[in-house]
């Protein structure tokens, strides 16, 4: 029997009214499982409303209150870390242990925000004149929205509400509708440590939603995680209605391997960088620059170890990397691995053929690797969004960094290395905002905020950490003066207010 998956608003379940509904899939057999209410422009309004409504209360509410529902529901979320992750599992199609390490950086970010007491103190200066006080506090924004991907639908939503909601703010959710059901899974648990009803809602949808919410005039600011061209519409149609945006986009994530690296090691996170997860994410490792001679060497031990990788449904055990999202994306994947030897390419491994026995109508695609990859081909200079590898040849570290540099991406990289000098000029000179030496995946942790440069973040602030505890407050300095009892009133003054 197929599931049914509606809204979240005002603190209880809402049926979807619209009559429109979206297919989910279990990626490992191809078959519709689910469907998803797709809200209408009322459903929005609706879900607005209710978080509008709910801020009058809690965008005043004591630190005290907000931290103790956020330490039950951190507890009530690591309790339910399995089940979590099987929603994930049966719709994106992640092996379990991947869905399970999702949750865990998601409740990262829960930490920080029962911690939030820190990061909202404050500034004050006393005297800066005769009995003048100055202090600086920083307020609530009001309702938040967060558009959030398919690729981790439990993760990236917990980079944004948990430090809003800490903050003051009141959140509607609007998860990718390729895999809802782990958002409504959280709102529940968020209710049962006894969030205020309208605090956090979930709005399941589509573009229509989400151009409401761009521009719906009580919405204060918007964060998202998506594809370049969409986190570049986004901002500039969120930004046009005066809110805040954060917007982060697409990536291209190189990894720089100098002649004097381990090359074990490099291949190591070469493989884990790129395929984990089936590559679905915005900071797998998807380019290899080799530098000098060490190119050969290096993608024979990337093919050995990318040969003996077990592909299989996410909730099998044994398997260690599952299905793409939709048939339609593993096809687009796929045309990127049949149009390289084209383009220059020579595939070492072409995973466009693989099947898993008992599951032939699954989103099945191996693992590819192409080497000599040139920079003007499609799929370097596509983002992928799959288990594609390209490696590109270098003669120089200098010859590699403008490669590099020269991206229109600039998310994450990495550079593996011995010599500490090298590393050390790489990070100086590297043109991205995430960057891992001897680290293929430079994600950091919750206390440090995340987002790359150029074509990866439109916005000024990165999610989470302290960009994402400015982000979702505004600043704001009272300069104060009581005159002392005793002193007479001192007349009108015309002039500029005197502080020396």
């Amino acid at each position: 029997m197929t599931k049914t998956v509606h809204h979240w608003i005002g603190g209880k379940t809402v049926e979807g009214a619209s009559g429109d509904w979206g297919p989910v899939t279990d990626p490992a057999t191809g078959a519709v499982t689910t469907r998803v209410a797709l809200a209408s422009v009322e459903e929005v309004d609706r879900a607005v409303a209710a978080a509008r409504t709910a801020f009058q209360t809690w965008g005043t509410s004591s630190l005290a209150q907000r931290t103790s529902i956020l330490f039950r529901f951190r507890a009530l979320l690591d309790a339910n870390r399995d089940a979590i992750a099987e929603l994930i599992t049966a719709e994106h199609g992640k092996v379990h242990s991947d869905a399970l390490g999702e949750v865990a950086r998601g409740l990262e970010i829960v930490d920080l925000a029962c911690g939030i007491t820190t990061q909202l103190k404050g500034e004050l200066s006393t005297q800066v004149s005769n009995r003048v006080d100055v202090a600086a506090i920083r307020q609530p924004v009001g309702v938040v929205a967060g558009i959030t991907p398919f690729n981790f639908p439990a993760m990236v939503p917990m980079w944004m509400f948990p430090l809003a909601i800490a903050c003051g703010n009141t959140f509607v959710l609007k998860p990718s509708e390729k895999d809802p059901s782990a958002s409504l899974k959280i709102a529940e648990l968020l209710a049962e440590a006894g969030l205020p009803d309208g605090v956090f809602n979930v709005l399941q949808g589509d573009k229509a939603a989400v151009d409401r919410l761009l521009e719906h005039p009580d919405v204060s600011a918007v964060s998202f995680v998506g594809s370049t061209p969409i986190a570049r519409h986004i901002h500039a149609t969120a930004s046009a209605n005066g809110k805040r945006v954060q917007a982060l986009g697409g990536a291209k994530n190189h990894m720089l391997v100098l002649p004097d690296a381990d090359l074990d090691a490099a291949a190591d996170a070469a493989v884990s960088a790129a395929y984990g997860s089936a590559g679905e994410r915005c900071m797998a490792i998807s380019a290899v620059v080799a530098v000098g001679a060490v190119g050969d060497e290096l993608v024979d031990k990337i093919r050995e170890r990318a040969e003996k990788i077990k592909i299989g449904p996410g909730d099998d055990p044994v398997s260690e990397m599952g299905p793409l999202i939709t048939r339609a994306h593993r096809d687009k994947v796929a045309s990127y691995v049949h149009g390289a030897a084209d383009q220059g390419a020579d595939v070492v491994l072409d995973g466009t053929g693989y099947t898993v026995d008992g599951y032939e109508d699954g989103h099945w695609i191996g693992l590819s690797l192409l080497d000599k990859v040139s920079t003007d081909s499609d799929a370097y200079r596509d983002e992928i969004f799959g288990p594609v590898l390209c490696v590109l040849r270098a003669d120089t570290y200098e010859e590699g960094v403008a490669l590099i540099n020269a991206s229109p991406f600039g998310n994450g990289t990495a550079i593996f290395t011995r010599d500490g000098g090298a590393a050390r000029r790489f990070q100086m000179e590297v043109q991205a905002g995430m960057v891992g030496v001897n680290v293929p995946i430079p994600v950091p942790v919750g206390y440090h905020s995340f987002g790359g440069w150029k074509d990866s973040l439109f916005g000024d602030l990165h999610v989470y950490g302290n960009d994402g505890v400015q982000f979702y407050t505004r600043g704001k300095v009272v300069t104060t003066r009581w005159p002392d009892p005793s002193e007479p009133h001192g007349g009108v003054d015309l002039g500029f207010p005197r502080n020396h």
